[in-house]
This record gives C-alpha cells, sequence and structure tokens, in this order.
C-alpha cells in the first residue's frame, strides 16, 4: 500500500520567521508515529499541513496519495481525522456532543451545513460509549470538563472511520487519572488490526502511548532525529531536542525523562 502520508523536504516561512526548514515524514500503513519537541518547535504547524489546513512554502505533501497542491481538500479532508485545540476552538459552541461528533463525518464546524440521518446519530452515541461518555451526549460541548472534552474529541476522530489520524495534543488540559485514560484509549486504537495510521504531537515524552512505533523529533523547525521509537527516543537525541542533559528511560512501553 502507498504511504498514507509523505512529506519531502517541508518548509514554511511566514514573514521573516522560518517555522519550518526541511523537514521529510513518510508515514506507512502500519505505523503510529509521535512528532515530539520543545513549544515552538513546528510540531502543530506540521501536523496543520498533513491536515491540509496549511500549505508549505516549499515542498511536496501527499496525503492518501493525493498531492496538496493538486486536489480538493475539501474532499480529502473527509477521509482524514484531525483533532486540535485550535478546532475545538472553532465549534459552534451550542452543539451537543453528540453533534459535535456527529458533524465530523463531513469535517463540519456546524451541524447545519449537511444532512445527517439516524444512523449518523447513533454511530455518533456509540463512540461517546465506546470512550465512556455516552452519558453526555446531549450535554452541550462548552459545558464539559477538559477530560470530558478530550474524550470527545477523539470519538469525533473516529467518526469516519479515518484512513489517517492526526491528534494535536490530546491530553493538554487533563489531570494525571484523565491523561493515563486517554493514553489507554490511544493505545487501544493504536493496536488494533488494521486501525489507522497515527500521527500525535506531543512535548512530554511520559505521553506517548504504548505501541506507538516511530517518532519525529523537531528542533526550532528542524528535523534532529527520525524514525523506530526506541532507537530515535534516546538520552542524546531528547538532550538536543531540549537543551538539557536528560536520561532517558523505557519500561513497558512508555517513557520517561529526568535530568541526568
Amino acid at each position: 500500500m502507498d504511504a498514507a502520508l509523505r512529506m519531502d523536504d517541508v518548509h514554511l516561512q511566514i514573514g521573516d520567521t522560518t517555522v519550518l526548514r526541511g523537514v521529510s515524514l513518510t508515514v506507512e500503513p502500519a505505523q503510529r508515529w509521535v512528532v515530539l519537541g520543545a513549544n515552538g518547535a513546528g510540531k502543530t504547524t506540521l501536523l496543520r499541513i498533513a491536515a491540509l489546513y496549511q500549505h508549505p512554502s516549499r515542498g511536496t505533501v501527499e496525503v492518501l496519495g493525493q498531492r496538496l497542491g493538486r486536489t480538493d481538500v475539501r474532499t480529502l479532508r473527509e477521509r482524514i481525522a484531525f483533532s486540535s485545540p485550535a478546532v475545538a476552538d472553532k465549534l459552534e459552541p451550542t452543539m451537543t456532543a453528540a453533534e459535535a461528533v456527529m458533524t465530523a463525518k463531513h469535517a463540519a464546524l456546524a451541524p447545519w451545513w449537511h444532512r445527517y440521518d439516524d444512523s449518523d446519530r447513533e454511530r455518533a452515541v456509540s463512540l461517546l460509549e465506546r470512550f465512556g461518555c455516552g452519558a453526555l451526549a446531549e450535554h452541550r460541548f462548552p459545558t464539559l470538563s477538559a477530560g470530558e472534552r478530550q474524550r470527545v474529541l477523539l470519538a469525533r476522530a473516529l467518526m469516519r472511520d479515518p484512513e489517517l489520524v492526526l491528534l494535536d495534543e490530546p491530553t493538554a488540559g487533563l489531570d494525571i487519572g484523565g491523561r493515563e485514560q486517554l493514553l489507554g484509549d490511544l493505545s487501544d486504537i493504536a493496536a488494533r488490526p488494521g486501525a489507522a495510521p497515527v500521527v500525535l504531537v506531543t512535548h512530554h515524552l511520559e505521553e506517548v502511548p504504548p505501541a506507538f512505533t516511530h517518532a519525529l523529533v523537531l528542533r526550532d523547525g528542524e528535523t534532529i532525529a527520525s524514525g523506530p521509537i526506541v532507537e530515535t527516543l534516546t538520552d542524546a537525541v531528547l538532550s538536543a531536542c531540549f537543551r538539557v542533559y536528560l536520561r532517558v528511560e523505557h519500561t513497558a512501553g512508555r517513557f520517561t525523562a529526568r535530568l541526568a
């Protein structure tokens, strides 16, 4: 099968600021990638390009076999799950949790631009139940706690049976319990046979879910390491990434780091 995502020598210049410089990434169908880096490293921007919401200044991007700039991104986005705090902030605030999930069928931010039927609603509620928040189906999305919103957004990400899943800091704002529950959900999704490839952005090493296979490490918009996860998330790489001497430990599929 073709790569789900192929980014080759991607640059992004905004005014006088170079946000990304020569970043390449190839995500094969059976892979689960984490993109790691400090704040301002370019992680979220890279994911926005992969999700077809940003065009690079230079380089090529192919998503599900389609070249960015030569395809209808509105149609292609319907095959991608993209979850980001920026997207969540744009959701129509009057929507219920079920509607927030259901509108992902058309990558929509509000419910009135498309038609939905009973089967769409049943799927949305089923996904909410799968992630332990079925009782919240009729609650307004803005009234939910941070942890509840993140679980709703994860359900939303799977509404379309996506061919590529892109997650931007899905555990942001969660307490330890909520974070661990969500990481368990992500690990279950990643480990399921035939599951869509996943790219997850984070700047916390302990938030890398088990069952993820590869890592891309960015610093100041450039790649400093990329490849199989255990070979990539090393003392030397993470120390260079965060500019402090770190000792990385890998136990039972989870990573931690502390000052060396």
